[in-house]
């Protein structure tokens, strides 16, 4: 099966092998496409509203073009598809009707029977490429989860970057491999039952590589301000434009590479006033076209906890978004095995028993309450949406690679604790996410790295190091200077998981615990989730650290958690007499027959 999707922007092949090239440049008063390798020019006619088009028999797959702006500088092609020789090279025509596509039978995954696996593409293999972890495909069965997530691959600048720094974002990252690699992953994927999802950033562009303000600056717009500076114009003058180039983004990745699914990143730096704002506008386009065809899911990064936009319709169905990962399930967790106050952990520390049990009850701990760390309110009302809109996790990207030596949480909490969240995640009802190499406790930090160059690489190492002077502990500039610097290779060789150390027992025992308690929930918890109802919290002791949650079946019984996560046994309030689905070890049976339970100790139980 051969398929490709048809984009208002950049190169097409036309069913004659010519090309047709589309460039929207309302800055411009003069485009050429010029030809590289034999080098030819040729004028690009003006369309009117910004646009230039031109349609020629010069050019055909494999060509390599760059448009040049008012007889000036050459770009390449803001929605180029593949660019063989890094941002400021020239562009590559793919037709992406010549790779033969095998999956046409694959129609996805329910969302319910989700887990997701989050990686880094050049830090999960040895090779760092797309063919690397089709390597590790049956790896990654064989553990159990459902889903690979990837960070961002739209091409960066130099030849590693986590991601987030994309400037071209139609075109896979060269240094992972070329766009029939990426396709062929997905096919492999695909062929063993395992969803694939793409992580895309559509609140800015990188800091290196992106011409647009050159001929295109209603790209960006001073009225709102995000992080990275000028805001992407999703709502001002221009904007429809620059609406049409991320929508059809998204659409490329669904329909040419066939992804699963997308994860929106950091949609709160996502500035919009109009109505529908951008975010409501991606998700009805997407479910207008995907249709009952094949499950498509969408996934938020929303700081902001705008439950509003994982609002369910007519027969508990999607109307926008599938889920969002849920920071607040983390950051109570986080803090109940490390103690940690700093930061956004400040807001978690009075109650973190008590903001576990919400999420795990009710999806977010900030439905609306006041944020100290943020001096504002935050967060709507999440009660009454079904707990698979919450993706919940342990650790991940962020999570890791935002603290200033990418400290795993197994170098920060000791097993026992470790192993006692990993049994309530799990076996949870909200889909659950891992990040690459948790499951066999890696050792290995994920650090901040990226590959810029000359002043812009001084600055970012600076600016990274920076970040951390508001924390007690790096007030000393030296201190700071020992954070290891971004751009130097060895920080991201530092990251790359270490696959030689599996075998060994402290790793091997890890990776025994999380198959195990995957292939329970294959088997106990996701028959079951379609009828889970409400949860009622029927234990949570702030001073023991002690906590129950029991959810109801819609037809009658229950799912139960009861967990201590203190260092001094409890009383449970009774003997456990229903069917125990798992407990953390033998002591803790035995215990509860007496109605306690032991330190960290961990217990599901059911009654259908």
């Amino acid at each position: 099966m051969r398929r490709g999707c048809l984009i208002p922007f950049g190169a097409e092949v036309g069913a004659d092998g010519g090309v047709r090239f589309r460039l929207w440049a309302p800055k411009a008063k003069r485009v050429d496409v010029c030809i590289e390798n034999p080098g030819k020019v040729f004028p690009f006619p003006a369309k009117g509203d910004g646009w230039f088009e031109l349609s020629t028999n010069e050019a055909g797959p494999g060509t390599q073009y760059r448009f040049r702006i008012d007889g000036g500088i050459k770009v390449p092609d803001p929605a180029s598809r593949f660019q063989a020789h890094d941002v400021n090279g020239a562009s590559e025509v793919v037709d992406p009707r010549a790779f033969d596509w095998q999956d046409e039978s694959w129609r996805g995954r329910p969302w319910d029977e989700a887990v997701i696996y989050e990686l880094h593409v050049g830090a999960f293999s040895p090779e760092g490429t797309f063919r690397g972890l089709e390597q590790k495909l049956d790896y990654l069965c064989d553990l159990g989860v459902t889903g690979i997530e990837l960070m961002p691959i739209a091409d960066f600048s130099g030849q590693r970057n986590w991601g987030y720094d994309g400037v071209l974002p139609y075109a896979p990252d060269s240094s992972y491999g070329r766009p029939e690699d990426l396709k062929r992953l997905i096919q492999s994927a695909h062929a063993k039952g395992l969803m694939v999802f793409l992580d895309v950033v559509y609140n800015h562009f990188g800091p290196e590589g992106n011409y647009l303000h050159i001929y295109a600056p209603q790209f960006l717009t001073k009225r709102h301000h995000t992080p990275w500076g000028d805001a992407i114009n999703f709502d001002g003058p221009g904007s429809r434009m620059v609406r049409d180039f991320f929508l059809s983004n998204a659409i490329y990745w669904l329909e040419e590479y066939h992804f699963d699914g997308l994860r929106l990143d950091a949609v709160h730096a996502i500035v919009d006033d109009s109505k529908p704002d951008f975010l409501t506008q991606l998700a009805q386009t997407v479910r207008e076209r995907s249709g009952e065809k094949r499950f498509i899911h969408l996934i938020l990064e929303n700081d902001d906890n705008a439950a509003h936009y994982l609002r369910r319709g007519s027969e508990n169905r999607v109307a926008l978004y599938d889920a969002q990962w849920n920071d607040d399930l983390h950051h109570a967790m986080h803090v109940l095995l490390t103690s940690e106050s700093d930061g956004y952990y400040a807001d978690y520390t009075r109650r973190p028993v008590g903001s576990l049990c919400r999420c795990l009850a009710e999806g977010f701990a900030y439905q609306g309450e006041y944020s100290k760390f943020r001096h504002a309110h935050r967060g709507e009302s999440s009660a009454g949406l079904p707990l698979s809109a919450f993706v919940s996790f342990l650790q991940n990207h962020d999570q890791v690679g935002n603290r200033a030596f990418g400290e795993r949480i197994g170098q920060l909490a000791s097993a026992e604790e470790v192993k006692a969240a990993v049994e309530i995640l799990l076996l949870a009802p909200l889909p659950p996410m891992l990040f690459m190499g948790e499951e066999f406790g890696a050792a290995t930090p994920f650090l901040y790295f990226c590959d810029f160059e000359g002043d812009l690489a001084k600055a970012v190492t600076n600016g990274r190091r920076n970040e951390f002077a508001r924390f007690a502990k790096f007030g000393s500039p030296g201190l700071r200077n020992r954070i290891p610097d971004p751009n130097a290779e060895q920080t991201f060789l530092q990251s790359k998981l270490d696959w030689q150390t599996v075998p060994c027992e402290c790793h091997s025992r890890w990776l025994k615990l999380y198959r195990e308690l995957l292939a329970l929930r294959r088997k106990e918890i996701v028959p079951i989730l379609g009828q889970i109802g409400k949860a009622q919290i029927e234990l949570c002791d702030e001073r023991r650290r002690a906590l129950s949650v029991a959810w109801s079946m819609e037809k009658g019984g229950w799912l139960e958690l009861r967990a201590n996560l203190g260092d001094a046994a409890i009383d449970i309030f009774g003997k456990i007499s229903s069917r125990v689905i798992y407990a953390s070890n033998g002591e803790v049976v035995k215990a509860s027959d007496h109605g306690l339970l032991p330190p960290w100790g961990v217990v599901w139980r059911s009654q259908f």
